[in-house]
């Protein structure tokens, strides 16, 4: 039997493999790692499903893999189904479909629908030698629709031409059923430039973590009619309380914040407006109302941007939502996150201020419907009473899916937040320092 790649969860469909455990001629138990995968936000093992002796590897160290791709092929695996004996003769099965280059020249095979075609996901990038991609480019040919026969799925120039011939039979035959009218329509692919003709470039491939980025924020941009409003809130009274506590959390091996009473003040809220802790089932035309406050965190690394998620947030104190915060921030720093830890979020929080940002549009991590944006804090002056005083001030941003939620609550929701920062129950500090 083959292993293949099982489904990686929620806003995961792929991933590039960046070691093998094992090699053909190794035994493997179930549950044991074979392949070490990343899928753009984290670097996590791949188990085996089944138990036997590795025959073939089907994957190299670089390749892409989707869901449901062959990894190695396993030879006397447990728990594979024994095969059944037939109870008597079957009428006659059509012949199985022949490798591409009897399939090239087998031409007078009836038209239709091409048999065992290709399905890989938009963010893959099937693997292929330059020349096989330059061909596919100038005869506009999606790889991703070719089936390859070499190891791992790579494309050999017979698959290519295989499936060129389909083609040239399809645009051949009459057809009795014309094509629905509402296809979707193909995003054009921008033509090429030359930079070389003004002077050096260099040219860095994109890492599969900055596609996944890419991919994603580009289908909330393109999906989500957004909406962002903007406050102010005075966090001077908090500051002064995060330093007068921020000895006693130390000693507890955890650093208090303005992140950590964001994480606080967030899930109060979002108890308190559930309409932004959820998010649209499409297919449905439904509302999901979650019953939970998972809280995702937008960490800048070198990588680029990984929003780990911290659970049931609504229900820890300070203490708690600061340690876990510190420490899936260095997880996340050192791609040292598991899948588990970038899945589930129900709001995100971006906060620019540490590194000096400060008013921005925060995007919205779909299928979330809302994001928190908040930027640098700045001494300014404001009037108190009829007196001008100097205060710190932090800008923030709520973006928000209009077709969810609207303006008024959108904007009673921000001042919620503005009260909660300006407003800190010292109490819940004392209580979570154990002071």
């Amino acid at each position: 039997m083959d292993l293949k790649l099982p489904p990686l969860g929620e806003g995961a469909d792929s991933g590039t493999i960046v070691s093998i455990y094992v090699k053909e001629g190794d035994t493997v138990t179930k549950g044991q790692s074979i392949i070490e995968l990343e899928t753009g936000k984290a670097v996590a093992p791949i188990p085996a499903s089944a138990a036997g002796t590795v025959t073939k590897l089907l994957v190299a160290v670089g390749d892409k893999l989707a869901v449901g791709q062959s990894i190695l092929s396993l030879g006397g695996a447990a728990g594979a189904e024994p095969a059944k004996p037939a109870a008597k003769p079957a009428a006659a099965k059509p012949a199985a479909r022949p490798a591409p280059a009897a399939e090239a020249a087998s031409m007078d095979e009836p038209a239709g629908d091409i048999p065992d075609e290709a399905e890989l996901p938009a963010d893959v990038t099937p693997a292929a030698p330059p020349s096989i991609r330059r061909v596919a480019r100038e005869l506009g040919i999606d790889l991703r629709k070719v089936r390859g026969s070499e190891a791992g799925g790579r494309i050999a120039m017979a698959d290519l031409r295989a499936y060129i011939q389909h083609l040239q039979r399809l645009a051949a035959q009459p057809r009795a059923v014309a094509a629905p009218a509402a296809a979707a329509p193909v995003k054009p692919v921008p033509p090429p430039v030359d930079f070389t003709k003004w002077g050096p470039v260099l040219i860095r491939p994109m890492s599969q973590l900055r596609k996944v980025i890419s991919e994603r924020l580009g289908q909330s941009w393109n999906a989500v009619p957004r909406v962002t409003q903007f406050e102010e809130a005075d966090i001077t009274a908090l500051d002064a309380l995060r330093q007068k506590h921020a000895a006693a959390f130390e000693k507890k091996g955890v650093r208090l914040t303005l992140t950590s009473f964001a994480l606080k003040i967030v899930a109060d809220a979002l108890k308190k407006y559930p309409i932004f802790n959820t998010s649209i089932d499409e297919a449905a035309s439904a509302i999901v109302f979650k019953e939970y406050v998972n809280l995702g965190l937008a960490v800048d690394t070198d990588q680029g941007l990984i929003v780990p998620v911290i659970r049931n947030a609504d229900k820890k104190d300070l203490l708690q939502l600061s340690k876990e915060l510190g420490e899936l921030a260095v997880k996340a720093r050192d791609r040292k996150l598991s899948l588990e830890e970038l899945q589930g979020g129900t709001f995100t929080i971006s906060n620019q201020g540490g590194i000096g940002g400060g008013q921005f549009t925060p995007i919205i991590n779909l299928p979330e419907v809302a994001i928190l944006g908040l930027g640098r804090g700045s001494i300014k002056p404001v009037v108190r009473d009829g007196k001008i005083e100097t205060r710190l001030m932090m800008p923030l941003a709520v973006s928000y899916d209009h077709r969810v939620i609207d303006g008024g609550a959108a904007v009673r929701f921000a001042l919620d937040l503005v009260q909660g920062f300006e407003k800190f129950n010292e109490g819940s500090l004392k209580t979570a320092a154990g002071s």
